[in-house]
């Protein structure tokens, strides 16, 4: 009996495989998204800023002005350019320069005297991407700039404490490094509802699903078959794109073992494939599907940590996303990816994963035999 069911789930899911294979929209996104969705994800830089144009207006053409003007350098910003005061006006609007930095006269003499001069900051807020973190950037090249003169100057004496940073893991704080891991992560996730939630669908489209339901066949072995193979699928594609994209292509630095991350993934991909089926079983074709999936997916995503910490989050958020498996996901994926950690440390999170799959599993099943029968 148990050979029997093993054989059906076994062949159930070679069909699955087939049906993905002959489907050629979903080869394309799953391509594009473990390769070119990565890529671009961890190249963009949203939260960084890269070649910005500035330019400086000196009307004091003193030292310490010409120290703020060379202090601006790439690849933050490019060189900044010396243009009047007239001059504002005309190029912030056409869109020449993004930040244009005014240094008044006399301003070298009235720092000297201790006098607090104004440097006037004008900033293209169109700009979005670039506007905040940039105007904060000039700010302390400015603020140094000035320190640094002082110093060497006799105006203010060396500070008795230095404070060294070091940054641990990500040293150059390389944006690639965390935007391609947790584009990755969360690719995982979306494909993994997705591929489940919509072989399902497509069989109730097609008819198919009522021929098996006639076969020697049972709700579980169905249901369990697309687990497997829509999980296979998932987890071959997200250990090439870490192999081939990531590490090769990106040259993003892998601390701990892969085979464990793709451990704890697969623990993952049986807790969210179960998700997608149950989510089928309450659509009734692909439009309700992802419209389900933008109700679920993004709030997972948003709050599991990997775009802002949960530290920051308020504590009810922070309890109520303990049962949602991306959480424990992002943890042991940053724990293992950045940190090198082992399963000595990763345990938790495994044993939360593993939890949660099976809680999801046999709800999915309870509702999935409803549903069929």
């Amino acid at each position: 009996m148990l050979k029997q069911k093993l054989k059906n789930i076994w062949q159930l899911g070679v069909k699955e495989l087939r049906g993905l294979f002959r489907d050629p929209l979903m080869l394309v996104l799953i391509l594009y998204v473990f390769t070119l969705g990565i890529y671009s994800a961890a190249t963009a830089k949203p939260d960084s800023i890269s070649n910005a144009s500035i330019a400086v207006v000196d009307e004091d053409s003193s030292q310490l002005s010409h120290h703020i003007t060379d202090a601006f350098f790439p690849p933050m910003f490019l060189r900044a350019k010396q243009i009047s005061r007239p001059q504002i006006d005309p190029l912030m609007d056409n869109g020449t320069y993004t930040f244009i930095v005014v240094i008044p006269s006399s301003f070298q003499k009235d720092v000297l005297a201790g006098r607090s001069p104004a440097i006037q900051l004008n900033v293209d807020a169109t700009r979005m991407s670039q506007a905040f973190t940039g105007s904060g950037y000039i700010q302390q090249i400015i603020q140094r700039e000035i320190s640094s003169f002082l110093t060497r100057n006799g105006g203010t004496a060396a500070a008795p404490v230095q404070i060294v940073e070091r940054n641990r893991f990500n040293p150059n704080l390389t944006q690639s490094w965390f935007g391609s891991v947790m584009e990755l992560i969360n690719n995982i996730t979306m494909l993994a509802i997705i591929l489940t939630g919509s072989a399902l669908i497509r069989e109730r489209e097609h008819g198919t699903l009522e021929h098996l339901l006639v076969m020697p066949v049972t709700a579980f072995e169905i249901m369990v078959s697309k687990i497997w193979s829509m999980g296979l699928v998932v987890l071959l594609a997200s250990g090439m794109s870490l192999t081939f994209v990531i590490q090769g292509l990106l040259k993003v630095p892998v601390e701990g073992s892969v085979l464990l991350f793709l451990a704890g993934t697969a623990l993952h991909l049986f807790a969210v494939t179960s998700m997608g089926i149950f989510l089928a079983t309450i659509a009734q074709n692909m439009p309700q599907l992802g419209m389900l999936l933008i109700l679920v997916l993004m709030p997972m995503q948003m709050l599991s940590g990997g775009m802002t910490p949960r530290e920051s989050m308020p504590e009810i958020v922070r309890t109520v996303m303990m049962i949602a498996p991306t959480t424990h996901f992002v943890e042991f994926s940053q724990a293992i990816l950045y940190r090198g950690a082992g399963m000595e440390v990763v345990w938790r999170p495994f044993l939360w994963i593993a939890g949660i799959g099976m809680t999801l599993f046999l709800i999915t099943l309870a509702r999935f035999r409803k549903t069929v029968t």
